[in-house]
């Protein structure tokens, strides 16, 4: 937010632990307190940054503080209307952002309840692209989707990227040279993917020469079914996002 523009003035961080909230000031200029009361003083917009299991005590001890501020959370699961009802506040945003947010390279997924004014959903679009890219969904059930594909979804690269960093080292190369050779490759084929108007596959057809290697590796892909699992996995992932929501949701 502070490379965005933001005034370090105008920030402040509620964070109990003091060596954190001394590298807070420290680092960024920004206030930081240890108790809801001064953090939220004055305040225009919330944004709740626990762990879904602390999201339901939070809302509530903020409750009696709120007077109409904008609540963004990217707890996972939690439903909006669930933190609505805790905090006695229909000012909810949601978001779902993933872990490539550190480097400003994220991809954010946001529902905002009915509400939220026009306003407010600039707001909240504004500090979650501070991080990366958004995009804003009508359905809330959405987010499970986004969960499953983004959010989880910088996992699955990385299992991807161990994978082939593994096969290198087990065709000759050290781990040095296979971690090298694994991360150029996607870094590439994903900017080149990025960059092109067309779509994955075509850009793998185009890779792919008849009776060639990529032909040969991706045909035995196919007989191992890893699309597939792949989807499967995704499908998983949403699955468990949901029953997160319904099982944290009951506080």
């Amino acid at each position: 937010m502070l490379g965005r523009g933001f005034p370090a003035t105008q920030i402040s961080v509620v964070e109990i632990n003091a060596d954190n909230r001394a590298r807070l000031q420290r680092d960024y200029s920004v206030q930081a307190f240890d108790n809801l009361d001064e953090g939220v003083a004055g305040s225009q917009i919330i944004v709740f940054a626990v762990k879904p299991q602390q999201l339901s005590a939070v809302a509530q001890q903020l409750a009696p503080l709120l007077s109409g501020q904008l609540l963004i959370s990217i707890a996972a699961g939690i439903l909006a209307t669930d933190l609505a009802r805790w905090s006695n506040s229909q000012s909810v945003v949601r978001a779902m952002p993933n872990t490539p947010a550190l480097i400003r390279s994220g991809m954010t997924g946001l529902y905002a309840l009915p509400a939220v004014n026009t306003a407010q959903r600039e707001q909240a679009q504004s500090i979650l692209a501070a991080v990366g890219e958004t995009l804003w969904l009508q359905d809330e059930a959405m987010l499970d989707a986004v969960t499953a594909i983004s959010g989880s979804g910088p996992a699955y690269v990385f299992y991807f990227i161990e994978a082939l960093q593994q096969a290198a080292q087990e065709l000759g190369f050290n781990s040095e040279d296979a971690r090298r050779l694994s991360l150029a490759t996607f870094l590439g084929a994903s900017k080149l993917a990025a960059s092109s108007a067309e779509d994955a596959s075509t850009l793998r057809e185009r890779v792919t020469s008849k009776n060639g290697t990529t032909e040969r590796a991706l045909l035995s892909l196919s007989a191992n079914h890893v699309a597939e699992h792949i989807a499967q996995a995704a499908r998983a992932a949403a699955a468990r996002s949901r029953e997160m929501g319904d099982e944290l949701g009951k506080a």
